[in-house]
């Protein structure tokens, strides 16, 4: 369980060692922080609940000195098990992607602070004979509430067919879990799906907005620029990290999709 929910202050090093495919859970306790997530800037502050599923798409972070901030992080699989049977679940995660962060109403903010010390405080329970269930019913109420912020700030929408909905949400989580390193064609993703790939770049388009490779690139490319910034590898070393036949290859797909050979964009 330790390992599956984990609680930190910051949000230094959001994304990497032991919370590096951790869903976080972020409450703005006061002061701002600017933060560069999924390619767009965006500003987290007090009364602010932010949902990050996918962390290696998080960029540049710079807090306030006053910035004080909860932050749980939750292991796929587990918040897998405690996501609510329902269509919503997609609907947000993938309106989230776009926009992370929710201002809270005044009972709102009340009520996620409530849920994060739930999830605190049970989480210290290693004694309690359901311990799993517990948490597993803990984590639950956090997501709905969640759920139930969204819901108020972007209104009514329409329900999302269940077959597209658990498609799209099977493709996601393959991106989220870093399968795009060695597979960047969508007819990779649409095999291990059972779908056709046309099947899967219609349903994406309609869903997100945005085609099937275009999240895979996303992924791919936010990534690579993250390893980029690493100096301590080398362009052979982050060539090989995502399985680029050639180093030339991987130099020509940086220069496509980040504008710049790898030298230029490190700097």
């Amino acid at each position: 369980m330790t390992s599956e929910i984990i609680i930190r202050d910051a949000l230094q090093g959001i994304g990497e060692g032991e919370v590096a495919l951790h869903l976080a859970h972020i409450l703005c306790l006061g002061g701002s922080c600017e933060i560069v997530y999924n390619g767009a800037p965006f500003t987290i502050q007090e009364k602010d609940c932010t949902i990050i599923r996918a962390t290696q798409l998080v960029g540049e972070i710079k807090p306030s000195e006053d910035f004080r901030v909860e932050v749980i992080y939750i292991d796929p699989v587990f918040i897998e098990k405690a996501t609510p049977n329902n269509n919503y679940g997609m609907r947000g995660s993938l309106s989230l992607a776009q926009n992370p962060v929710m201002h809270l109403t005044d009972e709102e903010y009340e009520r996620c602070q409530r849920d994060f010390e739930e999830v605190r405080l049970r989480r210290t329970m290693v004694w309690h004979h359901f311990l799993d269930d517990l948490m597993l019913s803990t984590v639950q109420t956090l997501i709905l509430d969640f759920f139930d912020f969204h819901a108020r700030i972007n209104g009514a929408w329409d329900e999302i067919q269940s077959q597209s909905a658990m498609t799209m949400r099977r493709f996601i989580g393959m991106l989220e879990r870093g399968d795009y390193r060695n597979n960047r064609e969508v007819s990779y993703y649409a095999s291990e799906l059972c779908v056709a790939p046309k099947y899967l770049s219609e349903i994406s388009k309609s869903i997100t907005g945005n085609s099937a490779n275009w999240w895979i690139n996303r992924f791919t490319v936010l990534d690579i620029s993250r390893q980029l910034r690493d100096r301590s590898l080398s362009f052979v070393d982050i060539s090989e990290m995502f399985n680029f036949s050639s180093p030339a290859y991987f130099s020509r797909y940086v220069q496509r999709y980040l504008g710049s050979s790898p030298s230029d964009y490190r700097g």
